[in-house]
């Protein structure tokens, strides 16, 4: 009897754990972000950069620890605003579960595991990881409460993903990179300003500010719609034969102009009828834009 009543507490312990370092490493975005590394990474190696497992293996981890990292910190920072919001208050460390000392160890070891692992694959990847965590910690974090240009700023480490994957598999930063990291550098705008708008109440009580023109408007939802556009046209880019290895044939442009015009449908509809239910569709619809598109530039990749 004694016994039982001395496991039960350990094992609440581990399950409590590893739901709270899911949390506060925020494990779903952590792995939509690795899926576009791994992207970035299948479309990057060709006949002189040879596929590596472990290659692969330590691109995964390293861009979980990355990501991690990023979240970490910024739950930390925020501690005090997390607790205002709905979606936030039951994180790990707004709510009490957590110290913010324990979770700045916590960040401070994903980063050097992240950073040094991703170094073993070569610099630039490990040097792109860094910067990644530094301007979502130390630039993007503060902006949040002060200007909407804060999107604009989030939006470099949030497209750092697709394209560290091609520089893990080439070791260079080239047009073909460079492309990678344009299309995922305009998808965070609709898709993030989707969010801002859905969720604008809960925001408002911590003082965020993630619309461009701080309201639920026209205005925000013109800028969605000129960035979606933006977005198709970089997305685009490989099947005009100027941006070098990364090139895509005419079947896939096809499916990736349909995909794109399905994400300005539910674009233009979120400006017709400005709802939060419209934002939160088109929140959706852009998470499977960005999976879809990857997709589809591997298989064009392997079937062509």
């Amino acid at each position: 009897m004694s016994s039982a009543l001395n496991t039960t507490p350990n094992s609440i312990s581990f399950k409590s754990i590893y739901v709270d370092f899911k949390a506060i490493t925020k494990a779903g975005l952590a792995i939509s972000v690795v899926f576009s590394s791994i992207a970035g990474y299948i479309l990057g190696f060709d006949s002189t950069h040879s596929f590596s497992w472990l290659v692969l293996l330590k691109l995964a981890i390293g861009g979980y620890c990355m990501v991690g990292a990023s979240n970490a910190y910024n739950q930390v920072i925020e501690k005090d605003l997390d607790a205002l919001m709905d979606r936030t208050k039951n994180r790990p460390v707004a709510s009490g579960r957590m110290s913010p000392s324990l979770a700045l160890i916590v960040a401070s070891l994903l980063t050097v595991l992240g950073v040094a692992l991703l170094y073993t694959i070569n610099p630039k990847t490990a040097m792109f990881g860094a910067i990644s965590i530094f301007l979502y910690t130390s630039i993007y974090t503060p902006l949040k409460t002060v200007t909407s240009l804060s999107v604009f700023v989030g939006a470099f480490p949030g497209a750092i993903p697709f394209m560290l994957g091609w520089v893990a598999a080439t070791g260079e930063f080239g047009i073909e990179a460079g492309t990678l990291f344009l299309i995922q550098f305009f998808w965070q705008f609709p898709h993030f300003w989707a969010i801002g708008w859905f969720l604008y109440e809960d925001y408002e009580k911590a003082g965020f500010f993630m619309l461009p023109t701080g309201k639920k408007d026209k205005g925000t939802s013109l800028q969605i719609i000129l960035y979606t556009i933006w977005l198709i046209i970089a997305s685009l880019l490989p099947a005009l034969g100027y941006t070098g290895r990364l090139f895509i044939t005419p079947v896939a442009s096809i499916l990736v102009l349909c995909l794109g015009l399905w994400m300005l449908f539910y674009a233009v509809r979120l400006y017709q009828i400005k709802t939060a239910k419209a934002a939160r569709t088109l929140m959706l619809v852009s998470v499977s834009y960005i999976t879809l598109l990857q997709l589809v530039y591997i298989l064009d990749k392997f079937l062509r």
